[in-house]
């Protein structure tokens, strides 16, 4: 099998953000699987804009500022553009720090690259290779609103950063799934779901009850459980019992490698027609 197409005959879940979800099939496509949308996240307004608009309007004050998603770039940047700034045009002196590889790039994109990205694309690698002391510095940390890890925020202030944490962004759970991935956990078709977030596979599991009843978790039987990271692996483990395969590294390309391996040696299951 050509190393371009070594998912050729799977048919993937790919749990992301509706508006997400666009990046994660052309991977996977382009790895030769059939994608199944499975939509996890909706991507909401916090529940007060006033507490960003209220760090951003003093910007001037913080010395770093750690996006650990691109959702909290996007809240940020849209903020700003608000009151006539932009990311781009940011003071001087306030350096950007970015989890992960897509943060990074849509950082780039608008004009403002990161200036320190950790090697592996987790919180806690943003913590162990943190470029300076944290003794005496003000940092400003966007975040979804519930639900995301205070790792970063209580190890900053522990290290002596006087850390303001605040909402940027909320993420809820869709109100149902698709029909095409009714039908294809139905007809058994699919060969793995992937999850990229804790939040993906506690929305998943809440979206399978409400679709298939209390015997949900059946639906999985066979399929292969893939993860993009440790802390996504825990909740898989939690809420599912097990992960086949976890990213490395931790990122949408890591996860699609993750899939060719948990499912080199398992056979293929029906085709998934029409399954977007």
């Amino acid at each position: 099998m050509a190393s371009d197409s070594y998912l050729s005959g799977r048919s993937i879940a790919v749990t992301r953000a509706e508006t997400q979800l666009g990046e994660a099939r052309r991977l996977f496509e382009a790895a030769g699987a059939t994608v199944v949308d499975l939509p996890a996240l909706v991507v909401t307004p916090p529940g007060e804009w006033g507490p960003l608009d209220d760090a951003l309007a003093e910007l001037d004050d913080f010395h770093w500022l750690v996006f650990s998603s691109g959702n909290g770039v996007e809240a940020v940047e849209q903020r700003l553009r608000r009151i006539g700034r932009s990311l781009a045009r940011r003071p001087s002196h306030l350096k950007i720090a970015a989890v992960g590889r897509k943060t990074a790039a849509q950082l780039e994109s608008l004009g403002s690259p990161a200036d320190f990205i950790p090697p592996s694309f987790v919180a806690d690698s943003l913590l162990e290779h943190f470029p300076v002391s944290g003794w005496g510095l003000r940092l400003l940390l966007p975040r979804v609103q519930s639900g995301g890890r205070t790792l970063l925020a209580d190890a900053f202030a522990a290290a002596g950063v006087r850390v303001v944490e605040v909402a940027a962004y909320e993420t809820g759970c869709p109100e149902g799934l698709p029909s095409a991935a009714v039908a294809a956990l139905e007809q058994r078709r699919l060969d793995a779901i992937t999850f990229s977030s804790g939040k993906t596979v506690s929305h998943t599991c809440q979206l399978l009850k409400g679709a298939f009843g209390p015997t949900w978790s059946s639906q999985l039987e066979g399929v292969a459980v893939v993860s993009i990271g440790p802390q996504t692996s825990e909740r898989c483990r939690q809420l599912l019992g097990r992960v086949d395969a976890e990213a490395d590294p931790h990122d949408l390309s890591g996860l699609v490698e993750a899939c060719g391996r948990s499912l080199r040696a398992r056979p293929s299951r029906p085709a998934c027609p029409d399954a977007g």
